[in-house]
């Protein structure tokens, strides 16, 4: 797992939102500058994707435990 994975990782959900909004708006920032031809390091536009990436895959895996989570709280209440 990489350093910036395990970061995100620890967070909670409204820092890992807050975090993928900064992303998307570091996005727009570095498309805006490239397109202005301002941007000297062209590679921080995917450095930027993977980071929005590597947030929303934790946020989706999250909702994933909590949708399995309740599916078993359910069956265990039904088997009672």
């Amino acid at each position: 797992m990489s350093k910036q994975a395990s970061a995100l990782r620890a967070m909670n959900d409204a820092d890992l939102k807050a975090e993928l909004d900064e992303a998307h708006q570091a996005l727009f920032n570095l498309r805006f500058q490239a397109a202005t031809r301002q941007l000297a390091n062209t590679s921080q536009i995917e450095k930027t994707r993977r980071r929005i990436a590597r947030a929303r895959t934790l946020i989706r895996e999250r909702a994933i435990l909590a949708e399995l989570d309740t599916a078993i709280a359910a069956a265990a209440g039904n088997g009672e």
